[in-house]
Formats: C-alpha cells, structure tokens, sequence
C-alpha cells in the first residue's frame, strides 16, 4: 500500500502523532550546531554594531558611507537605501547587516528542514520511523517547528542584541522578526523542494538556487529604482527591507511573509500527501549503464560530485570580486572622510592598495570556506556508508581521502583567481588603469598558503579525530572576525595570528614577505600528513 494511500485510510488527527517526540529527538541531536548557529549570528549583530559606531562616529562620516550604500554596488550588497539622506547608525545595520543575516538565516532553515525531513528518507531512518507509531505527518511538522524555533532564537538574540546597543526597541523588533519571518520562508521552500526531490542534496541545492535568485531579484529591483521597483517586490527578502526599521517604520510587508509561509507550507504537506516514502515527485534521471573513461579515479568522482557546488561558489567570488572593483574609486574619499575607516583598513600610503589587500582578505575566507566544507563532504559520504563502498574495492584510504584533499586545493585555487580577476578588471575598468589587474590578483593568490592550513587542519580532524571535524570551522570563523574587527578594536597581535590568515602579508599594501608564506604551505603539508595517516589507520566509519 502506498504511503499517499495510507494517508488517506487513516484520520486525519492521526496523521501528526509523535510530533513532539520528533522535535524533543531534533533539538536534542542539533542542539550543539544550532547554539553556534544562534550565537553566532547574535554576536555578529553586536559585533557590527559596536564597529559602526565606532567608525562612522559623526554624522559626516556616516554621510560619506551613504554615498558609497547608494551606488550599484552598495544596493546590490545592501539594500534598498532607506535613511540615507540623514544615516543613523540603526539604518546602516538595516541597509548594510540585514542581507547577510538574512542569507545566512535562510541557509540555516533550508538545511535544517532538508536535514530531517528528505535527508531522514534517504538514509532509511523516516521509514523505520513511520512504521511504528509517528503519523504520516509527523516527521515534516517536526522539522517545520524545529526551523521556527531556531528562527525564533535568532531573531531573539538580534533584538536582544539591537536593543542591547541603545538602538530604538521598537524598530529593533521590526527588524529581528523580519529578519526571522525571511529565514522561515526559506526553511518553508526546503520543505516544499524536498517533496519534489528525491535525494536531499538536490533538495537543498533547489532551495539555495532559488534563495540565489530571491537575492539577485531583489537587487536588480532596489537599482532599477530608488527605495526598489516593482521587480523587489518580487523577493521575499525585500519584504523585510522595506519595512524601513529606523527610518519610518511599517509592519504591514511582512504579512507577505507570514502568508507565503503558511502558503508554502499548505503545499509541502499536500506533495507529502501524495507521494511514497523515500521517493520524490520528479524522479531521479537514470544514469548510463558504465562510467566514462574520464571517471575512473576518486579524484574525477570527488570533482562530479562537487559540480554544482563549485559552480555556486564560483559566481559567489565573480560577483564580490566585481563588486569589490567597482568600490575601488569610491576608496580614497571615502577613507579621507573616515579616519576610523582607516584604522579599520590598516590603510598605508595607498588607500586603493589597502582596500585590494582587504578584499582579498574576504576572497581567502570564501575559498577556506568552500575547503571545509569539501573535506568534510568526505567525512559525510562516511557517515552514509558510501565511502566503506569504495573502501571495499582497491581503492586505498590514503588515494581517497587525496584525491578529496587535492580538488579542494585546486578549486580553492581557482576560487582565488575568479575573486581576483574580477576585482582587477572591475578596478582597472573604473579607475582607468589597466594596471590594477596585476596587484589584485596577486593579492588574492597570496591567501593561497593561509587556504591551504585550513584544508591541512580539517584533513587532520577528518583523518585523526573525526568526531570533531565539525570544529575546522571555528579557524575561518576567528579568521573573519579577527580580520574584520582586529584593526578596530586592537586586537593583540598573538591573536590575530591565530589564524592562518594573520601570517598572510598585504599585498599589495606592503612587500611580499615570503617567509611566513613559506612557514604556512610547511604547516599545511604537515597537517595533511597527520591527517593521511590518521585516515589510514582509523575504523571507517569512526
């Protein structure tokens, strides 16, 4: 009997039983990885808060950055301007944080909900559950309350923090729900994409794909047309933006918010209705019967897996490269108005080179970032039994986990060069100096050794003491704020060196010191080492 004919035999009041021993099972077991997440992003608010303030002190300075928020790139980045003809620090938070809170929100949600609801399916653990006594529903309701509670969480600690900080409580409210309303709306497209597909990382692949289009969306609307156009209004991240927190505050757009959520959920659950356990709506295109020639190693393997992932990565740097070269005219007033900007940027006798130097900064961080994330894959792959298949041929530990090691180094290489590249034909284009290709490039390839400690450290945790892998992201979390608020708040020079990144010299805003670069590539070769040998001689899966 199908699971859509189940369903319909059985009342409806039925269909939700265990709802709440599913949630207490979710909170329970991402109980640790959702504290970082809320944590995170409650002392990133508090961070940026006390920053700004700290830079953009009189009104005359805020005034010089509202110059730059109102140019394409600051929209595209930003948001649709609202207050910046009399910039507060609150409306810089709302036009300057609230993109990047929101995205790094509905990336939690997404994941969250794909996590237990497609993800259970796949490794077998929904059915197992579903035969005993949980209700057809319950499973997806769960996840759906476990995503609003960690939105929940996040919007109160925001508020929390906003408020905390002496901005208006109201608008701080505003703020935090809309924010929090945008990261359901996202966990809700999960929900619905993952009826659709029948695997879990195209499931969350869709929904990442259609948060990228949400974002682009609204963008293009906010430029096309001061304070945005209709096309924003297209996005449900718009929605929260145009409630103008701190400026001339409304609640009524996030309505829109709250009917697609209820919207989008109605949907998930009538697909869950109509579709088996385990399979999906649109079925999985069956592969050809032999791989191809060009297939026939892991290293060809990791690097099909990964396609759709790096496509992503890479349009991520093309775009913050573009954007970051366009800025580059804008640099050297802006850095004269804002002696605390200079401060911040570490700013020698070229603003120009220095901001090169710190947006390369923000390129060696992605591309550390996409490396854990590409080793840790493996440690996934381990965790559903895929990699104790490989294992099982010829295939050698050591080649398996290389093979991993060595696209991520390759891609994270390209990474590098993409956000470069771009950043010096943007620059060059409008500065008029074509000579700006060079430095910005080189600037970025100089991340390379600091990148490089980040694959060698989350390959040592993957080889040697895999259960806190996990923990690789802790380097490139320090790495950010250490170079974002090092300069700012003083931070001593020990602890900045902490990360891979403060080793790293600035080029082009000083001369290249190869010696520290030297130190990072031996440490790297060192951590991988410990990590190959660790691998091969640990159980799989450990």
């Amino acid at each position: 009997m199908s699971a859509a004919t189940a369903v319909a035999v059985v009342p409806r009041s039925t269909a939700y039983v265990g709802t709440t021993t599913l949630l207490r099972a979710g909170l329970r077991r991402d109980r640790r990885r959702l504290l970082i997440w809320v944590l995170s992003l409650g002392l990133l608010t508090v961070y940026a808060t006390i920053g700004l303030r700290t830079i953009y002190d009189t009104p005359a300075s805020r005034q010089s950055r509202a110059a730059v928020i109102q140019t394409p790139a600051g929209i595209m980045l930003g948001g649709p301007g609202y207050g910046t003809e009399n910039y507060t620090i609150g409306a810089m938070i709302a036009n300057e944080l609230g993109l990047s809170v929101m995205v790094a929100m509905a990336i939690l949600s997404l994941l969250l909900v794909v996590r237990h609801t497609r993800a259970e399916e796949d490794d077998g653990r929904a059915e197992l559950l579903l035969s005993g006594s949980v209700g057809r529903r319950a499973p997806l309701l769960a996840a759906l309350l476990l995503m609003g509670a960690a939105n929940l969480a996040v919007g109160v600690v925001v508020f929390a923090g906003l408020a905390g900080s002496g901005l208006a409580a109201v608008d701080s409210l505003a703020l935090a729900v809309g924010w929090a309303l945008t990261g359901a709306v996202f966990g809700c497209v999960a929900a619905a994409t993952a009826q659709v597909m029948a695997q879990a990382r195209a499931a969350s692949g869709t929904a990442l794909a259609l948060l990228g289009a949400a974002a682009v969306v609204r963008g293009v609307g906010d430029i096309l047309t001061e304070h945005g156009s209709a096309l924003s209004w297209l996005s449900p991240i718009a929605w929260a933006q145009q409630t103008r927190a701190f400026v001339d505050l409304r609640w009524w757009p996030l309505l829109l918010s709250v009917a697609l959520i209820g919207a989008l959920t109605a949907v998930a659950f009538a697909l869950d209705d109509r579709r088996d356990v385990g399979a999906g709506l649109v079925a999985p295109r069956r592969g050809p019967a032999a791989a191809a020639p060009s297939l026939g190693g892991p290293a060809a393997l990791v690097a099909r897996l990964q396609r759709g992932t790096v496509l992503g990565w890479t349009a991520t740097l093309l775009l913050l490269g573009l954007t970051f070269g366009s800025l580059s005219e804008s640099v050297t007033s802006m850095v004269g108005d804002i002696p605390q900007l200079q401060k911040a940027l570490d700013v020698g006798a070229d603003p120009i080179d220095s901001f090169a130097a710190a947006a390369a900064m923000y390129f060696g961080l992605l591309a550390a970032s996409y490396a854990v994330a590409s080793v840790l894959r493996l440690r996934g792959e381990e965790g559903a039994g895929r990699a104790e298949l490989l294992l099982a041929t010829a295939l050698d530990r050591r080649r398996l986990l290389g093979a991993t090691l060595g696209v991520t180094a390759v891609v994270a290489t390209g990474l590098l060069v993409v956000g470069g590249l771009a950043d010096g034909l943007a620059a060059a284009g409008v500065l008029g100096d074509a000579g700006r290709i060079g430095p910005q490039l080189g600037a970025a390839l100089v991340q390379l050794p600091a990148v490089l400690v980040v694959i060698g450290l989350a390959a040592a945790l993957v080889g040697a003491a895999p259960r806190f892998a996990p923990f690789a992201w802790l380097v490139v979390v320090w790495a950010l704020l250490a170079g974002i608020f090092g300069p700012l708040l003083d931070l001593p020079d020990w602890a900045a060196k902490l990360s891979p990144f403060g080793w790293v010299p600035q080029v082009p805003a000083e001369d290249l010191d190869v010696v520290p670069l030297v130190g990072l590539v031996v440490a790297a070769v060192a951590l991988i080492t410990v990590g190959l040998v660790g691998f091969r001689r640990r159980d799989v899966p450990a």
